[in-house]
């Protein structure tokens, strides 16, 4: 009994893709730490924001392995990791109750988010939040769900750009500051272009299933070499914008964060010579790192600046 409980638990995590949630942080981190470098900051709401952020992403992942595995995508063919279900770890009825439960957590901290980071504000921008966070929980669900589902339709890149970089970033920062700064668009971009660029290394390994089981990711729609030409100016545009918000707005705070950046240059190396869709995994998870380290470095060179 106790090893079955103990499968269950392990066939869960591995249903939540546990690789896949630095990205989750690493804008809610960013725009939280930005807000309390501007000088406002509460950490209830940078808990809130937190588990919110790792609750849809958990949402995600369980929505994209049962919607992927029910249309057929997810099958022998296939390069990536086997999915839950796919491995009949779980079962769909399962996965669907994980999924009404990502859901209600989401909700359970995200009310509060909205209520305590609205606060004082006008109702309009609390029912904006709260509207926006009940989009974050669709777009979880109808990336690979439904007829119409927006992954198939090579949309999922421009969902990432925004809900992983310009939501998470500028929402996160806005409910502590209670205002928008112009500034804070320029390392919301470079996350969510960097955080593209691992849907993008995701979409590239699984290219040639996909088209066969009729997901049309953007890809497909490029192929093989101009998605290549597309990571690199995903990592590169983004490496741009974090450069320029550095030296243009905060240049007096340390720069060595910016060395994470660096990392890009042997990740495009390796996206060039690759013979095999496996070897793209390493990369994947590779940008999934460049992306925390970013966000990281960025947030304690600020901290650390504020404590000098």
């Amino acid at each position: 009994m106790k090893g079955h409980h103990k499968s269950k638990i392990s066939a869960w995590l591995y249903a939540a893709r546990l690789r896949t949630l630095p990205l989750a942080v690493s804008g809610i981190v960013a725009g939280n730490m930005l807000a309390r470098y501007f000088g406002k900051f509460d950490p209830l709401i940078f808990v809130l924001s937190l588990l919110t952020a790792l609750w849809l992403q958990i949402l995600s992942n369980l929505a994209n392995d049962y919607g992927d595995y029910t249309k057929g995508t997810d099958n022998d063919a296939r390069i990536g990791p086997a999915r839950a279900m796919q491995s009949g770890k779980i079962s769909a009825r399962s996965m669907k109750t994980g999924m009404v439960i990502c859901i209600l957590l989401a909700l359970g901290s995200g009310v509060p988010l909205v209520i305590l980071g609205t606060r004082n504000l006008d109702w309009f921008t609390g029912l904006f939040f709260l509207l926006l966070g009940l989009l974050g929980i669709a777009a979880a669900i109808f990336y690979t769900i439904g007829k119409n589902a927006y992954g198939y339709r090579g949309l999922g890149d421009l969902f990432v750009f925004l809900f992983f970089g310009i939501v998470a970033v500028t929402g996160s920062f806005y409910l502590q500051y209670k205002t928008l700064l112009f500034q804070i668009l320029f390392p919301a971009t470079s996350i969510g272009l960097f955080s593209v660029g691992v849907l993008n290394m995701n979409n590239l390994r699984d290219m040639q299933n996909d088209q066969q089981a009729g997901k049309i990711t953007l890809a497909v729609r490029l192929g093989k070499k101009g998605t290549i030409i597309y990571q690199f100016l995903l990592m590169l545009t983004g490496a741009f914008f974090a450069l320029y918000f550095h030296f243009i707005f905060i240049p007096s705070i340390h720069y060595l964060y910016l060395f994470s950046l660096i990392l890009i240059i042997p990740h495009l190396y390796q996206v060039v010579k690759y013979q095999h869709p496996q070897q793209l995994d390493k990369q994947l998870k590779g940008v999934v790192f460049i992306t925390l380290l970013y966000a990281l470095g960025l947030s304690f060179s600020l901290l650390l600046h504020l404590d000098l």
